[in-house]
């Protein structure tokens, strides 16, 4: 039984109007010609054949959009960390540098030239882009230095000791 109105005599103008005509024409011979059982089954496969399709569309979709706030969510966690360490690095320096600049003691002076090293890695490296390929290179040697001159200080040399002690203070 047909379910839909259709007229087999549509009234078209221009390049389509046969075309388009003969294809309504046997949409319409085709769903009188099916009985009601098929059109039932028919209907029933397609719809979950399209369900399925618009399911994993949909659920494609979502999928790519979450992933992309989680990885932005990430990335700006991550770099937020590394941020603060680099800062924290150069923040380190320049205020060992300020104290060792006007002693005059050899010890002092090795100390010192350290210190220099160490701020002279950072005028080397850029740390503006994130997507460089020497970017983790980078920091491990600034890590391994900060390390270097912590030995030569007495002071302790874990990046995370520092950030412990300070989260507590409030200003």
């Amino acid at each position: 039984m047909c379910t839909r109105v259709c007229n087999p005599e549509v009234h078209l103008t221009g390049p389509f109007k046969t075309h388009t005509s003969t294809l309504i024409a046997k949409e319409w011979s085709n769903e009188l010609n099916m009985s009601e059982g098929d059109d039932l089954f028919d209907s029933i496969f397609l719809a979950d054949e399209r369900y399925r399709g618009e399911g994993y569309r949909e659920g494609f979709e979502r999928g790519r959009s979450r992933g992309l706030q989680e990885g932005r969510r990430h990335g700006a966690s991550h770099g937020a960390k590394l941020s603060c360490e680099i800062s924290f690095y150069h923040g380190f320096a320049v205020t060992w540098k300020c104290l060792l600049q006007n002693s005059t003691d050899v010890k002092s002076r090795k100390r010192l030239k350290a210190v220099e090293s160490l701020l002279a890695l950072f005028q080397s490296c850029s740390y503006d882009d994130p997507e460089s390929v020497s970017l983790q290179d980078n920091v491990e040697k600034l890590r391994a230095k900060f390390r270097q001159v912590c030995s030569m200080l007495n002071v302790p040399a874990d990046f995370k000791d520092y950030i412990k002690t300070s989260q507590g203070t409030s200003f």
